[in-house]
């Protein structure tokens, strides 16, 4: 058997592992979406019961389901990155139970608005981030942003049957619309002015390509446009 002359070749060395700064910027970033989607659980949960019918229950069970079974991929990729994912997600619970406990649904009709807008705008955010990441870290949160089941279209569904029954509800879903984006822009903000790193994933570095503040601003006016949209689909004005 004859041996090859040529030398071993090495796996790829994992990009964030090789940078401290970055790696502890990406921890925190999969901290805040395991945590987000561990409280989406929740609350689908809790919205459930509140619906009119069993399949809307079922439905709701089955989006919940579907929110916690994107953790582990999110926490796998933490501890890889030799991160407890249970330290990591600490920093954000705070500022998101809060955002929750101020946008408490008073009924079903609001749980699935926000479901769909509060949740759409979250994901949009973090796809955003996700142009920063090393390749790895990218995929990982984009599927943990995926909608496989199609439920934002059983959402869309009930509620603009919903409102084709009763037109009147559309003005108060709209400004409950509105109410999500603010707050949620509020929550966005306070997590990242608390964990520097996150902000630190859309400025750049040194060998990381960045925002600037007029690329910035772009990005939340790419955010906004599609809160509209989502709006729109809903059959709701912005």
């Amino acid at each position: 058997m004859v041996e090859s002359s040529e030398p071993a070749r090495r796996p790829a060395e994992d990009p964030a592992a090789a940078d401290p700064v970055y790696r502890d910027a990406v921890i925190d970033l999969l901290g805040v979406l395991s945590y987000g989607e561990i409280s989406a659980f929740e609350r689908l949960a809790d919205d459930s019961k509140l619906a009119p019918t069993m399949q809307d229950k079922v439905a709701l069970a089955t989006m919940a389901a579907a929110e916690l079974g994107k953790v582990d991929s999110l926490h796998g990729r933490i501890a890889d990155l030799g991160g407890d994912p249970y330290a990591a997600m600490a920093p954000f619970r705070v500022a998101i139970d809060e955002f929750h406990r101020h946008t408490a649904p008073s009924d079903w009709l609001e749980g699935l608005v926000k479901a769909f807008v509060g949740d759409g705008l979250a994901n949009d955010f973090y796809r955003e981030i996700a142009a920063f990441l090393d390749p790895i870290t990218r995929e990982i949160v984009v599927a943990s942003l995926d909608d496989d089941g199609g439920h934002a279209a059983f959402v869309v569904e009930r509620v603009r049957q919903v409102i084709a029954v009763d037109p009147r509800l559309s003005g108060r879903l709209a400004l409950w619309g509105r109410r999500l984006m603010g707050e949620a822009l509020t929550q966005a903000q306070r997590i990242a002015a608390d964990r520097d790193s996150l902000t630190a994933l859309l400025t750049g570095g040194v060998d990381r390509p960045g925002l600037d503040l007029a690329a910035l601003g772009r990005m939340f006016t790419r955010l906004t446009e599609r809160h509209a949209d989502r709006m729109s689909e809903l059959g709701l004005d912005s």
